[in-house]
């Protein structure tokens, strides 16, 4: 059997970015595009912001700040200071570099271009050379239902730090979206389709919700890996687990499992939920047993070759 060549993953932002890291410096960058989850997007101070389209693409890049996960590394806040003491919101940290991308990006799709359009000016920019596509063209916010009331899902992540009680999330104008250009044919014609360890809820899920997509990943199931984000119980990045927990999902690997069963054959998980893979293996999946935690670039690209074998899962 030949090693998967074209590659197609599924991304939302920090935690996605480690695997697609790994897999862009052991593969040939060219074959491998990304499906990135916009229901993240928000409009502040009149930019367009895509946080996931911008994490990806700044981690290729080489200029993401590793340790907060996102912006750019060495950044400055000049301006969202100068903002504040106009009055305006400050609780969504925006540097200065990183304006100049939702400035270019609110420009361009305000002459007409398209958000795909958008995505492929910055990354030729940034020299990235992997295609990244955003799941849609259409705006689809994520919104989440809490103790709270409705909050975009960056007032509920970024302002109030994941502190309200989820009751349900809704992708606004999802039913009448559409893929964006390119979607549905780099899920049917790749080798592998990954899909990285993001939370299944908000960052796979709006992707999932984009009618067409599911239903390619279900008629291209057998190309299908899914990493799970969940490791021992707890998500590896952001609140997962907690979300998971409130909407009466298990936070753990066969709780994910669950979610991706109908469109994944193979699921991967860390050794360290090695006690769950019959029951998943129950669920009509093959089970890789694999380290998931990515803390260095080695780990990242040591799964990244796993997933890129042709005989994995041994």
């Amino acid at each position: 059997m030949k090693p998967p060549r074209k590659i197609t993953a599924l991304a939302g932002g920090v935690g996605a970015s480690k695997l697609l890291l790994g897999l862009y410096g052991t593969m040939d960058p060219r074959d491998l595009t990304i499906i990135v989850n916009t229901g993240d997007d928000i409009i502040l101070h009149g930019l367009k912001i895509s946080p996931d389209l911008d994490i990806v693409t700044y981690t290729l890049a080489g200029v993401i700040d590793s340790a907060k996960g996102w912006g750019f590394r060495d950044e400055t806040f000049h301006a969202l200071k100068r903002l504040a003491a106009y009055g305006r919101a400050n609780w969504f940290n925006l540097g200065d570099r990183d304006l100049a991308t939702h400035i270019h990006r609110t420009a361009l799709l305000a002459e007409g271009k398209t958000l795909s359009q958008a995505a492929d000016s910055i990354r030729i920019a940034l020299g990235v050379k992997s295609r990244i596509l955003p799941m849609s063209d259409d705006p689809v916010p994520t919104i989440i239902d809490s103790n709270e009331g409705a909050l975009h899902f960056q007032e509920y992540l970024v302002k109030r730090r994941a502190e309200p009680v989820v009751r349900g999330i809704r992708f606004v104008g999802v039913e009448s979206a559409r893929p964006a250009p390119g979607v549905l044919e780099a899920i049917a014609s790749a080798d592998r389709i990954i899909i990285c360890p993001s939370n299944p809820l908000i960052s796979i899920g709006p992707i999932l919700a984009v009618p067409g997509i599911r239903e390619q990943l279900q008629a291209h199931k057998q190309k299908v890996f899914a990493v799970c984000p969940i490791v021992a119980g707890k998500s590896l990045k952001g609140p997962s687990d907690k979300m998971l927990a409130q909407l009466g999902h298990a936070p753990t690997a066969i709780g994910i499992a669950k979610l991706y069963a109908p469109f994944t054959a193979t699921f991967i998980i860390d050794p360290a939920d090695k006690a769950q893979a019959s029951a998943i293996t129950a669920l009509d999946m093959k089970v890789a047993v694999f380290p998931t935690v990515m803390k260095t670039l080695a780990q990242k690209r040591k799964l990244a070759r796993a997933l890129l074998s042709s005989s994995f899962p041994v």
